[in-house]
């Protein structure tokens, strides 16, 4: 038996050095074949990835520069031509834009809905995940199903329903009912995403600060707040995102005298459709705020998706 065992070793033995012998040069080193695979493979991708973010990158890029022409230049040939002509450059269109009261104004009442939007949706589906992952109450699975089933509801069978109700209470084409709006639709999908991340937190962790005297409250805050970091930060870049670019409950709730910015460029085609002297800058700064907000807060997104995979 052991004679037997030591022939299959010695054989298998042999046989992977004759593997290894193959692989490699007469020298010892990797073979040609080998190294030509691993640096055109490495080359091959990074030349992909640095294409696909090209490609992603320049409508922004043709925008911007759109921007910085004159509309005599926009009409007569395209944005690429810059590189030819950079001389054709101007912030003209940014001066004009600044005296714009109505384009201005729009962002601040885009920014005056995103933002509360966003904190009402962070700070309450915190409290909901926190309140569905570790707190026992009657009917806490049958509710949580609940706010899963709301996920799939569409926001286009709300608008009359929700538009009947906000006129009765006052809350028609205001603010404060485009953002109760954007609440209310971002709360289940933030629910269901806060809760199974915190479900994911050690039991051990928060035994041992309940025994260090810890409330509910000081639990939340001190303990699940930290370590739920990167899984707020995702959600209130998705919210935000949302909010910002929303075009469709800004244009039904919103204030038509004092519209988001979204419903403001869409106003300036209808009523001027040549002019893209005060199009192409208001659209490229109504895109580049968000732009800000997910490159601000990259880090902490990607570690809320690993943190979501890891687990």
């Amino acid at each position: 038996m052991t004679s037997s065992m030591s022939a299959v070793d010695g054989a298998a033995g042999a046989a992977g050095r004759g593997v290894r012998r193959r692989g490699r040069r007469a020298g010892g080193g990797p073979s040609v074949v080998a190294r030509f695979v691993a640096r055109t493979g490495g080359g091959a991708v990074r030349v992909f990835l640095v294409l696909v973010a090209l490609f992603w990158l320049m409508p922004s890029v043709g925008l911007l520069l759109s921007s910085l022409r004159s509309p005599a230049q926009i009409a007569g040939s395209g944005w690429w031509q810059v590189f030819t002509r950079p001389a054709e450059l101007t912030f003209d269109n940014y001066s004009q834009l600044l005296s714009n009261g109505k384009v201005m104004g729009s962002l601040v009442t885009t920014a005056a809905i995103t933002v509360p939007a966003t904190v009402l949706v962070v700070v309450i589906g915190s409290l909901a995940g926190y309140a569905f992952a570790w707190l026992e109450f009657p009917g806490r699975d049958a509710w949580f199903m609940v706010v899963v089933g709301l996920l799939v509801v569409p926001v286009q069978v709300a608008l009359i329903p929700v538009a009947k109700l906000f006129g009765a209470v006052g809350l028609f084409e205001t603010t404060a009912g485009v953002v109760l709006f954007h609440t209310a639709f971002g709360l289940p999908f933030a629910v269901f995403l806060l809760r199974n991340f915190f479900a994911e937190i050690p039991r051990e962790l928060l035994e041992a600060a309940r025994l260090d005297g810890a409330g509910e409250l000081r639990l939340f805050t001190r303990v699940v707040m930290p370590l739920g970091g990167p899984a707020i930060a995702s959600l209130g870049i998705f919210q935000f995102l949302w909010v910002w670019n929303d075009m469709l409950i800004a244009l039904i709730f919103a204030d038509s005298g004092h519209p988001p910015i979204t419903v403001a460029l869409q106003q300036e085609v209808r009523q001027f459709g040549n002019n893209i002297d005060v199009l192409a800058p208001g659209a490229f700064l109504s895109m580049v705020v968000p732009l800000i907000v997910f490159f601000a807060f990259q880090r902490q997104f990607v570690s809320g998706v690993m943190a979501g995979a890891v687990k």
